[in-house]
């Protein structure tokens, strides 16, 4: 069974930091696009970051330029989500998808699907 499986997500107080990892597990990253989204509360999804299956291509929401990073370990099949300097509206349910070779322009066009992660950002 092909599943994207999502971790690392926490309470944390504003300024601090988190680091997600999205697993896969019957089907290997390498040649898969990754990319994080969050959904918050009464908000559509929002498209927070991706990483090309080379790891050579990578793109941020302007929200989180300059604080969140994304990273793959191939070795590990995981693809990781530094997230620093966390504030209030940085919470959401935080998912990762994949999608063949490059970061697609829509979400839509992400083949599979993690379950997700809760990140709460309070003091």
């Amino acid at each position: 069974q092909l599943q994207l499986v999502e971790s690392g997500g926490g309470l944390v107080q504003p300024g601090g930091s988190l680091r997600l990892s999205c697993a896969a597990s019957g089907f290997t990253l390498d040649y898969y696009a990754i990319g994080w989204f969050r959904q918050a509360p009464g908000k559509n999804r929002e498209g927070v970051s991706c990483i090309s299956s080379s790891g050579g291509s990578t793109r941020y929401a302007d929200s989180v330029k300059g604080r969140f990073t994304i990273s793959r370990d191939n070795a590990k099949n995981t693809v990781y989500l530094q997230m620093n300097s966390l504030q209030p509206e940085d919470t959401a349910v935080y998912y990762c998808a994949a999608h063949t070779r490059v970061c697609p322009v829509y979400a839509l066009q992400y083949n599979y699907w993690g379950q997700g992660t809760q990140v709460t950002v309070s003091s």
